[in-house]
């Protein structure tokens, strides 16, 4: 019972963090301040009172439709809020109550809300990059004793990817992914980055592939979304995979 209460408030403060990121992903790509101006409909420009904003709630209450236009809400409201709660929980279940588990929360909260956004416009913006790297710095210092590991996987794949920009003259990786793996690998160290890359371009491989034969997809990609579910799966397994792969060698 005292583990469900947790997960509960988990939860709650998942949603919350999550009506945050939609602000950040309609507002961010068009250039616009994610915390002076106040939130309003996108339709009819009205600006919302505190009973029309709370995460997940207000959209089922008002049955996805604005208060004052009655235009409908986009379904994108309650599945980032609902997705980031349960990506919280998700996280403090296979992780356990830790403060890796609240870093963890917010890295994987920015990797969702980047996800999207590169998705829609294939560029990653620099403050969710630099977002990620800060919380990779305060990863580092509480785990001071393996600092060489954070500081290997800062450079490990970021630097891979940098060569690989540079001969292919940014056709083959864009700007933002390179950035994203060094700020990825500072918060993972190098043995779990390396991971995160690997689950990520085979994500991208079958995922991609997938949706160009049956939906028609272009051949060019957005590797943010398909590296952060590799950051993810490294995040909550990593240490499981790589311990059952080191068996077969005992």
């Amino acid at each position: 019972m005292i583990n469900l209460l947790l997960y509960s408030i988990i939860f709650l403060y998942g949603i919350i963090i999550g009506s945050f990121l939609n602000v950040c992903i309609l507002r961010i790509p068009a250039g616009e301040s994610i915390v002076s101006e106040r939130s309003h409909c996108t339709r009819c420009g009205h600006q919302l009172h505190w009973y029309d904003l709370f995460p997940l709630f207000s959209y089922l209450f008002l049955r996805g439709k604005c208060r004052y236009c009655g235009a409908k809400i986009s379904a994108q409201y309650p599945m980032i809020e609902a997705a980031n709660g349960v990506l919280w929980v998700a996280t403090f279940v296979f992780g356990g109550f830790t403060l890796q588990s609240v870093l963890a929360c917010f890295v994987i909260s920015a990797l969702l809300a980047l996800s999207v956004v590169d998705f829609r416009t294939y560029e990653i913006p620099f403050g969710f990059n630099v977002f990620i790297f800060v919380v990779g710095v305060i990863r580092l210092v509480t785990d001071l004793a393996h600092w060489q590991s954070y500081l290997i996987g800062f450079a490990c794949v970021s630097g891979f990817l940098l060569l690989l920009f540079w001969l292919t003259k940014g056709r083959g990786i864009g700007g933002g992914d390179i950035k994203l793996m060094a700020a990825a690998g500072l918060f993972l160290g190098w043995k779990l980055c390396l991971l995160a890359f690997l689950f990520g371009c085979l994500y991208g491989s079958v995922i991609h592939i997938a949706r160009m034969k049956l939906a028609g997809e272009g051949r060019v990609l957005a590797m943010g979304p398909y590296l952060s579910a590799g950051i993810v799966t490294a995040v909550w397994f990593g240490e499981d995979i790589l311990n059952a792969y080191l068996s077969l060698f005992v």
